[in-house]
C-alpha cells in the first residue's frame, strides 16, 4: 500500500520548509509568486491532497464546521450528529466535534479556539446557562440546537409534544393512573418545559398528577421511581430513555409488570431490555441534519434567522 504523503514530505520534494507548504495552503499572501508555484506544481505532482481539518487548525478556513455537544456519551445528541456530519460531508465540509459538559466557560473557549482557527460556522448544541451572547458573536455562521435565541438561527425539538404523544398513547390503552419522572426544572428544556407538559395533559384529561424530578441519569430515575409509583399507578411517563430505563429496571426488581414506561429518544436498547415499555421519537438524527442544512444555506446566502421546529412521533 502506497504510503500516503505529509505535509513534511511536500516541503522536502520542494526544497522549502514546511511552514511555507503550510502558507501556500493556506493562501498566505506573503509566500513569494515563484516559491508558490514550485509548491503547487509539487503538490499536483505528487497527487497531494491536504487534510481539511488540518488547514483549519493552521488557520485558514478549509470548509470546516465546529460542532459543540453537550456531552460525547449522549445517544441523542450522537445521533444528531449523524445527521450533521451527513450534511456537511456530503457538501464537502469536515468537522471539529468538542464537548461542552454542560459548561459555559468551555463552551466559550471552544468558540474562541474554532474562531482562531478559522472555522466556516459552528453548530452548536445549547443548554441551560449557556452564554448565547458568545455564539451569536458568530452571527449566521452559528446554529443552535435545543435552545432559542433571538440573535441566532436555531432548531429545537417539541418538547410538549413529545409528553402529549406519549401520554395519549397511554390513554388510548384505557390507562388513567399515569405518573412521571422527569429533570430537575433548572433545565429549561428537558426538564421545565416537559414537565409542564405532563401537567397540562393531567389537567386536560382529569388525571391526577403524580411526579418527581432529579438528574438526568439511570440512578437518579432508579431511585424517584418508588415516589411516583403507586398501588393503582399503571404507566410512568419519562422526560428521556436515559431515565425510562432507571424506571424500567427498578419495576422489573420490584414485579411490576403491570406498569408500562415510555421515554423519549427512539432508543432501540430500552424495548429490547424491557419489552413494556416505549419510546418517543423526538427526530435527534433530523434535527441534526437540518441544522446543518440550515448552516450551509447561511454561509452560501447570508439571510434573516430562522428557527425551526423537529416534530416528534411514536
Amino acid at each position: 500500500m502506497t504510503q500516503k504523503l505529509t505535509i513534511l514530505d511536500i516541503a522536502k520534494l520542494a526544497g522549502v520548509g514546511k511552514s511555507t507548504v503550510s502558507r501556500v495552503l493556506t493562501n498566505d499572501p506573503k509566500v513569494k509568486p515563484a516559491t508558490r508555484e514550485k509548491v503547487e506544481q509539487v503538490i499536483r505532482e505528487s497527487g497531494y491532497v491536504p487534510s481539511k481539518s488540518a488547514q483549519a487548525m493552521r488557520g485558514g478556513s478549509a470548509k470546516v464546521v465546529g460542532v459543540i455537544l453537550s456531552r460525547l456519551d449522549s445517544p441523542s445528541e450522537n445521533k444528531a450528529v449523524s445527521g450533521i456530519l451527513d450534511v456537511i460531508y456530503q457538501a464537502g465540509y469536515d468537522a471539529v466535534i468538542m464537548e461542552s459538559q454542560f459548561s459555559a466557560e468551555k463552551t466559550n473557549e471552544h468558540l474562541e479556539v474554532l474562531t482562531r482557527r478559522n472555522v466556516d460556522g459552528v453548530i452548536v448544541f445549547g443548554f441551560s446557562g449557556c452564554d448565547m451572547s458568545a455564539i451569536e458573536t458568530f452571527g449566521h455562521r452559528a446554529v443552535v440546537i435545543a435552545v432559542d435565541t433571538d440573535q441566532v438561527s436555531s432548531v429545537d425539538y417539541d418538547h410538549k409534544g413529545l409528553i402529549e404523544l406519549a401520554v395519549n398513547k397511554l390513554v388510548e390503552q384505557g390507562l388513567e393512573a399515569i405518573s412521571y419522572i422527569g429533570v430537575d426544572e433548572s433545565d429549561r428544556t428537558t426538564g421545565l418545559m416537559r414537565l409542564n407538559a405532563y401537567k397540562e395533559c393531567c389537567e386536560r384529561l382529569g388525571i391526577s398528577p403524580c411526579f418527581q424530578t432529579g438528574q438526568l441519569s439511570y440512578e437518579s430515575a432508579y431511585h424517584l421511581t418508588d415516589k411516583v409509583l403507586l398501588a393503582e399507578t399503571q404507566a410512568i411517563v419519562c422526560a428521556s430513555d436515559t431515565l425510562a430505563m432507571g424506571v424500567a429496571k427498578r419495576l422489573q426488581e420490584l414485579g411490576r409488570t403491570d406498569v408500562q414506561v415510555s421515554g423519549v429518544g427512539a432508543t432501540s436498547l430500552l424495548s429490547f431490555l424491557f419489552p413494556n415499555t416505549f419510546s418517543i421519537d423526538p427526530g435527534y438524527y433530523q434535527a441534526g441534519a437540518e441544522s446543518a442544512r440550515l448552516l450551509i444555506r447561511q454561509l452560501s446566502e447570508p439571510a434573516g434567522i430562522t428557527h425551526l421546529v423537529q416534530q416528534a412521533s411514536v
